[in-house]
């Protein structure tokens, strides 16, 4: 149920956010999604990519430093209090979030929202048990 998120480490510098671009259109690796994070000095490029192994191995040979993390696809009604209806199942059984980022397509009337859960598995059995559907590969991809 988890996807590959790739976090690509990245000096916070010009250009530097194109080169990992380049890569990987060399290489005929869409992007599916993306989120970018920057402190003064450096910045985190977090990747779904269809072929996640390919992308990793591309970007190694090209000198990339990088960490490959499960995140989760969550479904969140798009509507006002969508996502602190599904915030609120999380919160009683501790579920920490450590980050979260929408997707830019929809499922039917839902957002989705890549999610990274410090206990995935405690958080895909949360989810589940309030009904709250999650997307693996297959399903996500089909969007793009």
């Amino acid at each position: 149920m988890t996807l590959k998120q790739l976090s690509i480490f990245l000096e916070n510098k010009p250009g530097r956010l194109g080169q990992p671009c380049q890569v990987l259109a060399a290489a005929g690796i869409d992007i599916v999604t993306l989120t970018l994070a920057d402190t003064e000095q450096f910045g985190i490029l977090r990747l779904i990519v269809r072929d996640w192994e390919k992308a990793r191995a591309v970007l190694e040979q090209n000198g990339f430093v990088m960490n490959v993390c499960d995140v989760l696809a969550v479904e969140i009604p798009d509507r006002s209090g969508g996502l602190a209806s599904v915030l609120a199942v999380l919160e009683p059984a501790t579920v920490n979030i450590e980050y979260m980022y929408a997707f830019t397509l929809k499922r039917g009337g839902n957002a989705v929202m890549i999610v990274r859960f410090e206990k995935p598995e405690q958080a895909v059995q949360v989810l589940r048990q309030h009904k709250i559907a999650l997307l693996d590969a297959a399903a996500l991809f089909k969007l793009t």
